[in-house]
């Protein structure tokens, strides 16, 4: 399904967007299947939502909470992505907590892709994914150049190119198998890999295909000077 892109001026108003946006989603879920299963990605963009999202007033005992990747580091080291989203949303709410999913990743990648990879197979799929992206045009911790064994949901990885190596990432195929995929994305870090991802080239995030709606939120600073100012051109 292709992309819906829209252009903003700055990563805040990225965020705002992506909470207003997330809020509807989860509305729309929990009126019509009693309960929303989003999907939170790691880094700074999806952490300026997640913060709005925590001063809002959702139906926090509904939601249920899962995680794109994780670093293989101990259960409460700060470099994760749950302990991040802990200190920007889920500590801050009445999410209960048998409804927050980290990745066990501390039992080692292979371990904890095995479990949540039965975890997750009960509830796919996902109403909302979440995901930003790198310099490099990776996703969760699927990076460029990298294998991994077909028909998975969740692959351990073992040769991240930035530290720590060893991490858990949901596989291509379960970040797409989502009613609603938001992107978000900002920086002028970004810029060659939005034209690559816009050209067509081949990368991680271009292998994520939502079967329902799937927006793409971008700030003026990600934008490639060489591509339309309008982004539906």
């Amino acid at each position: 399904m292709k992309h819906h892109w829209s252009r903003f001026e700055s990563a805040e108003a990225v965020a705002e967007d992506g909470c207003d946006k997330t809020l509807a989603a989860a509305k729309q879920a929990i009126e019509q299947r009693g309960s929303f299963h989003i999907l939170l990605a790691g880094g700074s963009t999806p952490t300026l939502c997640y913060r709005r999202l925590a001063s809002s007033d959702a139906d926090w005992p509904h939601w249920h909470i899962y995680f794109g990747d994780e670093r293989c580091l101990p259960k409460l080291d700060p470099a994760r992505n749950s302990q991040m989203a802990a200190l920007a949303l889920t500590e801050q709410v009445a999410i209960p907590s048998s409804q927050i999913h980290p990745i066990p990743a501390e039992l080692g990648a292979e371990e904890a892709a095995k479990q949540y990879d039965a975890l997750i197979s009960n509830i796919l799929p996902f109403d909302m994914v979440l995901l930003g992206m790198g310099e490099d045009g990776h996703t969760a911790s699927l990076f460029p150049g990298q294998q991994h064994p077909a028909g998975r949901s969740v692959v351990a990885v073992h040769n991240a190119p930035k530290p720590p190596a060893d991490r858990v990432s949901l596989s291509a195929a379960a970040l797409s198998n989502c009613r609603q995929l938001l992107f978000l994305v900002t920086g002028r870090g970004k810029q060659q890999a939005v034209a690559q991802w816009r050209n067509g080239k081949r990368l991680p995030i271009t292998q994520i295909e939502a079967i329902g709606p799937s927006e793409v939120l971008i700030d003026a600073d990600a934008w490639p000077a060489n591509q339309p100012t309008n982004p539906h051109v």
